[in-house]
């Protein structure tokens, strides 16, 4: 008997995954997860349900009751949640992910909120509400790598591009290995090769892209660059040793790139493994095991033995096909360089991953930081070939420099278009150097603060002990409030390295080093950046640098204080100037250009700013308690006699946490 996948028949009906889950547990069918399969004459059964149900509801959505909301306008602040603004809309937070989950959105309820995210929310339950708009206020919590938008009329399925990410000794080029063994072995003809710095796997009769640079590494130098070349995210946690620091920081790096992420949980043939605790660890640190009702996909693996390899790539697989990658070929071809050398023999060399588009021989390209003809193309066997398609890995040559990994490039029509675009990049690149453009520091918090660009302070955290990392994160949460609130990028063990300044530049955040140094390369790469690095050796340093930094995004305190009182005793005609109040001043002082009032009867009738004052003929900056004076005042001339004129000041007062 056939089978069908839950979300394959959820995508046929027009339903959620959620929503057919449910209906099949109504059912009496037993599935888990969107994944299970089912047999065709269950989901025969389920479409003539879903038939029945919507038939007397051909033209409105079925959708939960909701009362009238009186909001007009919704402002959600840098670092707010998808239950955040569910709390703002008077859903729950289920709601909310429900509506994500079928725009495609697969994020938990703890997520930030972007600007997309928002946009589907505003439109899903906004429209039933008087709503007229929504005001953001820097939303996103964490930078955000820019993903391709992919063009064309004709987009097409294309092979998912992954790489593997994890703690070292984990077993990430183990299983790396073994796939390429198994492949090589399985296919008449070889095709796995680190010829170029990526292999392609074949599944099938479909490919699989696997990238060989080291996964935290990668991510970040096209972080730093703002571009975006993996589609898949493999996380290798071995099963004896649970989660580790490096684990960790592959995690912030695939969700700070926002690609999905597949756990493999491997060395499952060591007699210590324990797949459920690292499941508990993982779930700890926001990525639940499906099986437990949440949206990461884990395969128990073994690296050395193979067991469970061909699952994994079949979830690499459906992954895939879930997040629809498709591309056109048929346009202007663009990618992004992964490796980049200069040969001795070939000139400078470049590998890149072509993300749409066709790349043909003697395409004229434009990167970043120089251009080229393509000369000649290797694919991944190292044979040459004239074109290559999208999700395709090729070995370019030609280029008139070497590129930096991460570096987009386009085709342009001749060269004298090429010359011209790169002597502008370079004219840009030496102004912006003289510029010595600077990045974020604790004492400019205020001053961004009173600008609007900083709500939020970003955090990179690094300690030389596991102890410390969690002491001080512990007691850097509670400093925060409905106000002010922080983000730790990333939070690590062991010395700053290239990678945490890079991370660092990308998010604009500090870092904070405790008990621990950079490395020279870390070091000189932070002063080119502008990143700086604050060392402790005592965590109360630490807190109280980072609660003066809090305190000053604090909107301060604006008190009015009173600093003296007239009364209008004769009233004066001066030609050309107006009228002129003689008063006494009862008590105080009263100032040139104050903010004053004018009290009749005990009633404030008017407030504006003093525009003049004098003592007989003389101006003066001030008269005290006791004295007479002339005032006037701006756009005010309807003085009485018996009118107090009290005279008071805005104070500003710093604000402290509580």
């Amino acid at each position: 008997m056939s089978k069908i996948r839950v979300y394959e028949l959820a995508k046929m009906l027009g339903k959620s995954n959620r929503e057919l889950l449910l209906m099949l547990h109504d059912l009496g069918v037993d599935v888990k997860t969107h994944m299970s399969s089912i047999d065709t004459e269950t989901a025969q059964l389920v479409e003539d349900t879903v038939r029945s149900e919507t038939s007397d509801e051909t033209t409105e959505k079925k959708t939960r009751p909701r009362q009238a909301a009186t909001i007009e306008v919704l402002k959600v602040t840098k670092g707010s949640t998808v239950r955040d603004v569910a709390e703002m809309l008077e859903i729950t937070p289920a709601e909310a992910v429900k509506e994500l989950v079928e725009a495609g959105f697969m994020v938990p309820a703890s997520a930030p909120v972007n600007e997309e995210i928002l946009l589907v929310l505003s439109e899903a339950f906004c429209k039933d509400f008087d709503l007229v708009n929504a005001v953001v206020e820097k939303i996103e919590a964490t930078p955000k790598m820019k993903r391709t938008v992919f063009k064309g009329n004709n987009l097409q399925p294309r092979s998912p591009i992954v790489t593997v990410m994890g703690h070292v000794d984990h077993g990430k080029t183990t299983l790396l290995d073994f796939i390429r063994d198994t492949n090589i072995t399985s296919r008449e003809a070889g095709g796995i090769t680190q010829h170029i710095g990526a292999s392609k796997v074949f599944l099938e009769g479909k490919e699989i892209i696997f990238l060989d640079t080291p996964g935290h590494e990668a991510f970040t130098s096209m972080r730093a660059r703002g571009t975006q070349v993996t589609d898949i995210a493999i996380l290798v946690v071995a099963a004896d040793d649970g989660v580790m620091p490096q684990t960790l920081e592959a995690i912030n790096h695939a969700k700070a790139a926002g690609v999905p992420i597949v756990v493999a949980v491997n060395k499952m043939d060591k007699a210590n493994a324990r797949p459920d605790r690292v499941r508990q660890q993982l779930s700890d640190h926001g990525l639940t095991p499906e099986e437990w009702g949440g949206d990461t996909i884990m395969v128990d693996v073994s690296a050395k033995s193979g067991l469970g390899v061909d699952h994994l790539l079949e979830m690499i697989l459906l992954v895939a096909e879930i997040e629809e990658l498709k591309a056109d070929a048929g346009i202007a071809p663009e990618g992004i360089v992964i490796e980049a050398k200069l040969d001795k023999g070939k000139g400078p060399v470049a590998t890149v991953i072509v993300k749409q588009g066709t790349l043909n021989q003697g395409d004229i390209i434009l990167l970043d930081t120089t251009w080229g003809k393509v000369r000649a193309m290797l694919d991944y066997q190292g044979n040459q070939i004239r074109i290559a398609g999208p999700s395709t890995p090729v070995e370019l040559l030609g280029l008139n420099g070497v590129p930096q990994p991460g570096e987009a490039f386009t085709r342009v029509d001749n060269e004298k278009i090429a010359r011209d675009a790169i002597s502008q990049k370079d004219q840009e690149r030496r102004q912006e150097e003289c510029g010595n453009v600077k990045r974020l520091t604790l004492e400019e918090l205020y001053v961004q603060m009173q600008e609007g660009v900083v709500p939020q302070l970003n955090l990179v955290l690094k300690c030389d002990v596991q102890g410390s990392v969690e002491a001080l994160e512990s007691s850097l949460q509670k400093l925060t409030t409905n106000e002010v609130g922080m983000t730790f990028i990333h939070k690590g063990v062991g010395r700053i390295s290239e990678s945490d300044v890079m991370l660092a530049t990308a998010s604009n955040a500090i870092i904070i080093a405790f008990n621990v140094r950079p490395d020279a390369k870390a070091k000189k790469l932070a002063e080119c950046e502008g990143v700086q690095i604050r060392t402790y050796d005592v965590i109360y340093d630490v807190i109280d640098d980072i609660t003066a930094a809090l305190e000053g995004m604090l909107k301060p305190l604006v008190r009015e204080e009173i600093t003296g009182q007239a009364e209008i005793r004769e009233v004066f005609k001066i030609p050309k100037a107006g009228k002129i109040a003689g008063c006494y001043v009862n008590d105080g002082v009263i100032r040139r250009n104050s903010k004053v009032r004018i009290i009749r009867n005990g009633i404030v009738s008017w407030q504006g700013t003093l525009s003049n004052l004098r003592r007989f003929k003389d101006d003066a900056k001030e008269v005290a308690a006791g004295y007479e004076c002339g005032i006037s005042l701006y756009n005010f001339q309807d003085f009485k006699e018996g009118d107090i004129i009290e005279a008071y000041e805005l104070v500003e007062e710093k604000r402290y946490l509580e």
